[in-house]
C-alpha cells in the first residue's frame, strides 16, 4: 500500500544518533514540518539537529495528496465569523506566503512542481459557496464561482482559486534535506528541560521543537483533548479522465481529485480514526461508476490531526514550557500549513517576532464545540469494556478490517495486527493483540 510518491522517489538514509549530542535547537519529528523547520534554521546559521524515530517523511508526508494551496475548504467564511476580519486575513496571508516559499524553493525543478487552479465544490448547497465568495471579497481576495466544474458528477458549482500548485512531496523533501544534520531511527524516550533522552543517547539543547504529528507530551498543553485524528484514503487511477485542476468537496466526507503524470488521484472515504467509514470501498464504487475503464495502480491512506477550530497549533508548547515548541494539527492541509508553521517557529526560537504567532498560538481558547466531542470520545473509550487497550491513555482499541489494524477512537493511535505501533500519540508497541470474529463483524 505504498503511495505513488514512495514508489517514485528514494529518500536518503541517515544514520541513527551515536552517543550524546549538544546543539542549540533540537527538532523532534522528521515529517515535512520538522524538516522545513530544520531547513530554515540552518539557512539562518542556527546550530540545529533533527531526530526521527523511523524514516524521514515516511509517515503523513509520504501519504499526502500534495496540494499546495491556501484554499483550505470553505474556511474563510468560518474564520471571518469566528475570529474576525484581522485573524482571517492573517490566516490567508500566512498560507499565501507559504505557497510563495514553495514556488521559490521549487524554482530549480526536480520536485514536479506544477501550477494548477484549485477548486472547492459543493454537491448541493450553493449558498455555502456564495458565503465563501463574500468572505473572500471582505479579505481583499476576490475570486469567482465556477458554475460547472470539470468533474464526473453534477455539482452546485465551485469556488476557484487561480495559480495554486501541486508537487511531489518526497522529491521536495530530498532536495531540502541536503546538508542538514538528521538522525533516523532515533526515538525520543523522555523529555526534560533542555534535554531529550533517545534510544541512542541524550541530546542537550537550548530549544526543542516537537513536530511529531501528534504531540508526545501529555502533561502539558492538553493536546489529547485539543486534537483528534481523521483517516482518509487515496486511489491512483490509470486510464481515468484528467481533472485538470485540484478539487475538494466542501463536505468533510467528500471526495478530492488531482492529476499526477497520467494518474488521477482520487481521495475520500474519510472518517474519524477508530470509527467506521467508507474507506477504499467508497472510492472503488465511485471509480466503477464514473471511470469504468480505469485501473487501480496504487492505494494508500493518510491520517490527519484536527484542531478544535480549524487552525493549526504552532508556537510555545504550553504557557509554562519555556524553550519548548510545537507544530501540530494541520487539518488535512499539511503542505502550506507545515511551511507557515516552520517559518514562524524558526523566528520564535531565534527570539524574533512573527505576525502569525497569536493566530497559531496553541494556548488560545479551548471553548469550542469540538472539545465536548473529543471529551465524550475519550470517556467512551475509557469506559468500553474490551480487552485490547491503547498504550497511550488506556482507551479501548477498535479493529479496522479494511486496513487490518487496531485503531484508537480517542486519540488516533494505530497498531498492526502484530502489535507494532503505526501511528502516534502512543509510543510503545502492543503485545498479544488477537483478531476474532466479533472484531471483524
Amino acid at each position: 500500500m505504498d503511495s505513488i510518491w514512495k514508489r517514485t522517489a528514494e529518500t536518503p538514509r541517515f544514520a541513527p544518533l551515536d552517543g550524546d549530542l549538544k546543539t542549540d535547537v533540537l527538532i523532534v519529528g522528521g515529517g515535512l514540518a520538522g524538516l522545513l523547520c530544520a531547513y530554515w534554521l540552518n539557512r539562518a546559521g542556527v546550530d540545529c539537529a533533527l531526530v526521527e524515530a523511523d524514516r524521514l517523511c515516511g509517515g503523513v508526508t509520504g501519504n499526502t495528496t500534495a496540494k499546495l494551496t491556501f484554499q483550505h475548504g470553505l474556511i474563510y467564511d468560518k474564520l471571518l465569523r469566528e475570529f474576525g476580519l484581522e485573524k482571517a486575513r492573517l490566516y490567508l496571508e500566512a498560507n499565501r506566503e507559504a505557497l510563495g516559499r514553495y514556488r521559490e524553493l521549487c524554482r530549480d525543478g526536480g520536485c514536479d512542481f506544477e501550477e494548477r487552479d484549485s477548486y472547492v465544490y459543493a454537491l448541493s448547497d450553493r449558498r455555502k459557496l456564495e458565503r465563501e465568495l463574500e468572505a473572500l471579497e471582505c479579505l481583499g481576495f476576490p475570486t469567482e464561482l465556477v458554475e460547472s466544474p470539470a468533474l464526473p458528477m453534477p455539482t452546485a458549482g465551485a469556488v476557484r482559486f487561480p495559480k495554486q500548485a501541486q508537487f511531489h512531496p518526497l522529491k521536495f523533501a530530498v532536495a531540502i534535506a541536503k546538508g542538514l544534520r538528521i538522525y533516523e531511527h532515533t526515538k525520543v524516550l523522555e523529555l526534560g528541560p533542555g534535554t531529550a533522552a533517545t534510544n541512542h543517547g541524550t541530546v542537550t539543547a537550548e530549544k526543542i521543537v516537537i513536530a511529531t504529528h501528534f504531540p508526545l507530551l501529555n502533561k502539558h498543553g492538553g493536546y489529547f483533548l485539543k486534537l483528534y485524528q481523521s483517516r482518509s484514503y487515496v486511489l491512483a487511477l490509470e486510464n481515468a479522465r484528467e481533472a485538470g485542476g485540484m478539487y475538494v468537496d466542501e463536505g468533510e466526507k467528500g471526495l478530492s481529485f488531482r492529476d499526477y503524470k497520467g494518474f488521477l488521484l482520487l481521495g475520500g472515504g474519510g472518517h474519524r480514526t477508530g470509527k467506521k467509514g467508507g474507506g477504499w470501498r467508497e472510492l472503488e464504487d465511485f471509480a466503477r461508476r464514473h471511470y469504468p475503464q480505469a485501473k487501480i495502480a496504487a492505494r494508500w491512506a493518510a491520517q490527519d490531526c484536527m484542531t478544535l477550530d480549524g487552525v493549526p497549533y504552532a508556537g510555545r508548547y504550553a504557557k509554562g514550557t519555556e524553550g519548548l515548541y510545537v507544530a501540530a494539527g494541520f487539518n488535512k492541509w499539511g503542505m502550506t500549513s507545515s511551511m507557515a508553521a516552520a517559518r514562524m517557529l524558526a523566528d520564535l526560537v531565534q527570539g524574533k517576532e512573527n505576525p502569525y504567532a497569536e493566530l497559531f498560538s496553541p494556548s488560545r481558547s479551548l471553548l469550542r464545540p469540538q472539545l465536548a466531542a473529543n471529551a465524550w470520545e475519550s470517556a467512551l473509550g475509557l469506559l468500553t469494556p474490551t480487552a485490547p487497550r491503547c498504550s497511550h491513555m488506556g482507551c479501548a482499541l477498535k479493529y479496522n478490517p479494511q486496513e487490518h489494524s487496531w485503531d484508537c477512537p480517542c486519540h488516533g493511535s494505530r497498531f498492526g495486527e502484530d502489535g507494532r505501533l503505526i501511528d502516534n500519540p502512543a509510543t510503545d508497541d502492543k503485545k498479544n493483540l488477537k483478531v476474532n470474529r466479533e472484531d471483524v463483524s
